[in-house]
């Protein structure tokens, strides 16, 4: 894990910062080979450069955000902004099913859409894969 997220953890509340260990340690164990850093102040993980998942601290908790969710067919993951992003929220570590999340995961690796390119394409996303 990069350092900085692990500062990023760290800066949490006590319940905070168990929501964000769990999820960075799933995200770890099941995106294999992805690169993680903090990218726009949030801890992002990515995959040939193109950002496939990260997490954030919200007003309301802690959001977990798959760049290409919306193409996941997962209910549990609800749209987020115009583009092919879905998120989920969690106030509590044990909210967490960690199955559901490596399927989320697993698919994440699979479904892609080159947002790693989408200035050059003028806002126009293309799938991957």
């Amino acid at each position: 894990m990069d350092k900085s997220i692990q500062e990023y953890n760290d800066s949490m509340s006590i319940e905070d910062k168990a929501i964000c260990e769990k999820l960075c340690g799933e995200i770890d164990q099941h995106l294999t080979g992805a690169e993680n850093k903090i990218w726009h102040r949030h801890p992002v993980w990515f995959l040939n450069g193109n950002p496939i998942v990260g997490y954030s601290k919200l007003k309301g908790g802690v959001r977990l955000l798959f760049w290409s969710g919306q193409s996941f067919d997962e209910s549990d993951l609800q749209p987020e902004g115009s583009f092919k992003a879905a998120e989920t929220r969690y106030t509590d570590e044990k909210q967490i099913d960690t199955k559901q999340l490596k399927r989320w995961l697993e698919k994440s690796a699979k479904i892609q859409w080159d947002y790693k390119n989408i200035v050059k394409r003028k806002g126009q996303l293309e799938r991957l894969l």
